[in-house]
């Protein structure tokens, strides 16, 4: 089977093709030898020819300043172990940026492997008004150029088409340079005659001096002892001379293949952005798109939450009663059902919020946001090449961490990935919800938005707070990284990608519910059963005495005098441990240790009936408002997540620093919750 490179620049609709060209045809993997993530697919072109498509990660050229860029580069040169060099290339330009998407071209041109141009975004090329000559196009850079919409399916078919066998032939390199340069190329070139792709090597070897430096590459070291001797043979700096000689190329294909017919009139995107990027209006705006957006996670959420909270308690009464009374009915009711029940409520307000996020990406709002939290993010240690990772952690701080690999600067990637668990992510939503609901259960759902918000604010304010104290402290360049991001124009969003990816998030948090969750409920449910009671003890006939002997009763009593100065009962400790695992876990461990206490006569409807009635043995109220607030700080500030823990380690390369966060950010919530309970009470009674 044929293997097609899918290259591009960040937000040149790169992944947006790929998902046209394969459909559900996809898997997702990583490199050999690396933690980058591998995204492939396949199709057949319409001559029925079966081939192999991978998205490699988006570089803006081969030259790369991350660990992304480096597995691109990487493969097209087919350094990577295990896995051979494409047999064509798809490079994907933004028809409204062309000039800046060209470099990367040429680039893949030179490595002497067949290419194709898919041109996207044609429409908003034209509504900016430049004219493209696709076919002079072609003509200058020697290779197929196919113009596409991929998020409307425009230009699939002859992107396809143009895979057909035999392949287009190798073009010819179109720039050029001093005749010494242009001598040591074909000089070391000939010498590293014994690889198939020597020629592809020695330019590299020429244009990059970072690869020619590099000491983690698989290519023989005596390549770049031979490439060294060239270059100290030239009076010129070769990698100078070479960019400048591609840029010069850029700007004369430009020139006659993309005019603009009014130069120096603004774009409807630029325009816009004069309100969105404004030092004023830009903060406003973008303060209101987020309470927006929790507002909505609220209001809008209510009534399929109800139908599922319905849903089940109807499933559970139906379930139930065609079990034969004992242990196996108690397991299916109030393990399985009030423990995967309890979690799997939440998933609209989940939908909601990757609905949003979606959105921002799609219409091309994320990178502003970026370019409006650089200042403040400068002053903590950071730039706002991080405000997207932090982004993608709202989610799941593991993508988020993963996203770290697309930033230059060590220093600044470490930071990133120290505070990235305390972006609140989606498994903290079930808690916050069922919280927050307590908390302001007669209050209108903008009051519970608003503060929804705030344990957002309040938790990435903290993050930039432990940046600024920690980046003093962490080795690293001194010079500041100057943050550099390009601004894609404004784009209707795609709502089939959208859809795709709340599709997917969607079926990960059932699919988490229907095995980890699942299966930590009905654990849970054993440790709260047995051992059995006798049955002439007092316990025998007292649910809430039975539940204190069983296992789980005597790991709450053990961890009670640990938890109580913060105001939880041995219950909510059980649950907090249990939280460590998976934070939903807290959710359904609470729904399966308070559900023991009800008579069938007086089933509360909803857990949070449920807490608000719980009592100490002296009659005190366990979740009282403090309590509740306690909470919320805690799970703010915890990193009850083991996976991102073992992710931590493996981007990072040290169990120091994946402890040291573990530990230190447990550390911070136990004082935070001790704080916030301690003090409160000394106000209220």
């Amino acid at each position: 089977m044929d293997k097609v490179a899918l290259v591009g620049n960040p937000n040149s609709g790169k992944t947006t093709l790929f998902n046209a060209l394969t459909g559900e045809n996809q898997k997702v993997g990583n490199y050999p030898g690396v933690t980058v993530e591998r995204k492939t697919g396949n199709f057949r072109t319409p001559h029925g020819h079966k081939v192999e498509i991978t998205d490699l990660p988006g570089c803006y050229s081969l030259s790369p300043n991350s660990p992304d860029e480096e597995v691109t580069r990487d493969a097209l040169l087919g350094d990577i172990q295990g896995d051979d060099r494409p047999d064509i290339i798809i490079c994907v330009a933004d028809a409204s940026n062309l000039e800046r998407h060209l470099y990367l071209t040429l680039q893949c041109i030179d490595l002497g492997i067949p290419t194709v141009l898919a041109l996207n975004k044609i429409d908003l090329a034209e509504n900016a008004g430049i004219r493209l000559d696709v076919t002079q196009l072609a003509e200058e850079l020697g290779i197929p150029v196919i113009a596409c919409h991929a998020s409307r399916g425009k230009g699939i078919v002859e992107v396809k088409q143009a895979l057909r066998h035999p392949f287009p032939p190798v073009a010819k390199r179109s720039w050029s340079v001093s005749k010494d340069i242009e001598k040591a190329i074909h000089t070391l070139s000939s010498e590293l005659s014994e690889s198939h792709d020597h020629g592809a090597h020695a330019l590299h070897l020429l244009a990059d001096a970072a690869y020619l430096k590099a000491t983690n590459l698989t290519i023989p070291a005596e390549w770049q002892h031979l490439a060294e001797k060239q270059i100290s043979q030239l009076e010129a700096n070769p990698e100078d001379a070479i960019s400048k000689a591609r840029f010069t190329r850029v700007k004369e294909i430009c020139s006659v293949s993309a005019r603009r017919q009014q130069a120096m009139e603004l774009t409807a995107s630029d325009k816009i952005d004069e309100y969105l990027l404004h030092p004023v209006f830009g903060w406003m705006i973008f303060t209101a798109i987020m309470f927006g957006m929790f507002w909505t996670i609220f209001s809008f959420a209510e009534i399929p939450m109800g139908w599922i909270e319905e849903g089940v308690g109807a499933f559970k009464g139906w379930v139930t009663p065609l079990i034969p009374e004992g242990d196996l009915r108690d397991l299916v009711g109030d393990g399985i059902i009030e423990g995967v029940g309890g979690v799997i409520i939440f998933l609209p307000q989940i939908l909601l919020l990757f609905l949003f996020i979606g959105l921002l990406e799609s219409t091309g709002y994320m990178a502003r946001a970026a370019f409006i939290m650089d200042r403040f993010m400068s002053k903590v240690g950071l730039s706002g090449k991080a405000f997207i990772p932090l982004l993608s952690s709202y989610a799941c701080a593991i993508p988020g961490i993963m996203a770290t690999r697309t930033m230059e600067s060590a220093k600044q990637r470490l930071l990133t990935i120290l505070i990235a668990p305390w972006m609140s992510c989606t498994a903290r939503l079930p808690v916050y919800f069922l919280l927050v609901g307590m908390l302001l259960a007669d209050k209108p759902s903008w009051t519970q938005a608003a503060l929804l918000a705030g344990i957002y604010l309040f938790g990435t304010l903290s993050a930039f707070l432990a940046s600024w104290l920690l980046a003093p402290r962490v080795k690293g360049e001194e010079e500041p990284v100057h943050f550099l991001m390009e601004l894609p124009s404004y784009q209707k969003p795609d709502l089939k990608y959208i859809a795709q990816q709340m599709g997917s998030r969607g079926y990960a948090f059932v699919r988490k519910a229907g095995t980890v969750i699942l299966g930590l409920s009905i654990l849970l449910w054993a440790m709260q059963t047995y051992p059995k009671p006798a049955e002439d003890s007092p316990a025998a006939d007292n649910p809430a005495l039975a539940l204190e002997q069983s296992i789980m009763g005597s790991i709450g009593k053990t961890i009670e005098p640990v938890v109580e100065p913060l105001g939880y009962d041995w219950r909510t400790g059980t649950a907090l441990v249990a939280a460590f695992a998976a934070r939903e876990v807290f959710v359904s461990n609470l729904a399966i240790s308070y559900s023991v206490d009800e008579e069938d006569d007086e089933l509360e409807s909803r857990l949070s009936d449920r807490l608000n009635n719980a009592t100490w043995p002296d009659g005190r109220k366990v979740y009282t408002p403090l309590t509740v607030l306690s909470l919320l700080v805690f799970f703010v500030y915890a990193l009850q997540c083991l996976p991102t823990t073992v992710v931590v380690r493996r981007e990072t390369g040290s169990w120091k620093w994946a402890l040291a966060q573990l530990g230190g950010m447990t550390a911070i919530a136990y004082i935070a919750a001790l704080l916030v309970f301690q003090i409160g009470s000394l106000f209220v009674s």
